[in-house]
């Protein structure tokens, strides 16, 4: 008997199209390109400190349920914080800014200055602009909100790890609005100190695409260019605005004023 006879009106039709049952047609290409940081064979290496034990295990659970991250270690103190820095090697440092025997900003420099290549993701309560600017100027180069709903952990880590820059969507919305700011507006209370500098077009492009927390190749990709001509451009953005990282970039030039 042939095989159409056991087979629905639909499923037939199917057949006769060459789509798959049911229409749906399977990806063309990984959901995650090989090319990135972070795969299960190699995977992002994480260590999480915060006080709050309940969001220690929220974010956690995310981070254990993608194979593209390792939790190496968890505290929720600053002399957890200390210890783990001591005796792990890690690629990204979670940390809250409000721990019971100091601050996250303390473990933010310890970890600047004892593991240079380490990228920091602060997660904290705390919006206002005076610890946001404050966390980027010692290293961070993400600021996450913890009551945040349109924001992923476990993306975030691997935004940064990959040069993107992973700010809490309305944080980011706020960079921008500071970005687009008419010449002239008023500065915000403690200007920061002038710095002779001057971004070209194509250079405020690429701030607002890492802004907007994407990474080189897909800034090169929007703007036409190659990964490695995006990379010139963001060291000379460093080298105009005296800093080190994207974030500080970023946290700069928005509260600046210069784009």
């Amino acid at each position: 008997m042939p095989d159409n006879a056991h087979r629905s009106p639909e499923e037939q039709a199917d057949a006769r199209s060459g789509y798959p049952p049911g229409g749906v047609c399977p990806p063309t290409q990984p959901l995650w390109p090989g090319f990135l940081t972070g795969q299960e064979g190699a995977p992002v290496r994480v260590l999480l400190v915060d006080d709050d034990s309940f969001m220690r295990r929220v974010i956690a659970q995310e981070l254990l349920s993608d194979l593209r991250i390792q939790l190496e270690g968890q505290g929720g103190s600053l002399r957890d914080g200390r210890r783990l820095l001591a005796t792990h090697e890690f690629d990204v440092l979670m940390v809250d800014l409000r721990l019971g025997d100091g601050t996250g900003f303390e473990l933010i420099r310890e970890a600047s200055k004892q593991h240079p290549g380490c990228e920091i993701i602060v997660i904290s309560a705390l919006e206002d602009e005076t610890h946001v600017m404050h966390a980027f100027e010692l290293g961070a180069t993400g600021y996450l909100l913890k009551d945040a709903w349109l924001q992923s952990f476990a993306q975030a880590v691997l935004q940064v790890v990959n040069g993107g820059a992973a700010i809490t969507p309305r944080l980011a919305r706020r960079l921008l609005s500071r970005l687009s700011a008419r010449p002239g507006s008023p500065p915000p209370a403690g200007d920061p100190p002038t710095r002779e500098a001057t971004l070209t077009t194509r250079e405020c492009e690429i701030l607002r695409c890492v802004a907007r927390g994407q990474v080189t190749e897909e800034i090169g990709v929007q703007l036409g260019i190659s990964g490695q001509t995006v990379n010139a451009h963001i060291k000379n953005i460093y080298k105009k605005l005296h800093v080190h990282s994207r974030a500080q970039a970023v946290s700069y030039a928005a509260y600046s004023g210069l784009i």
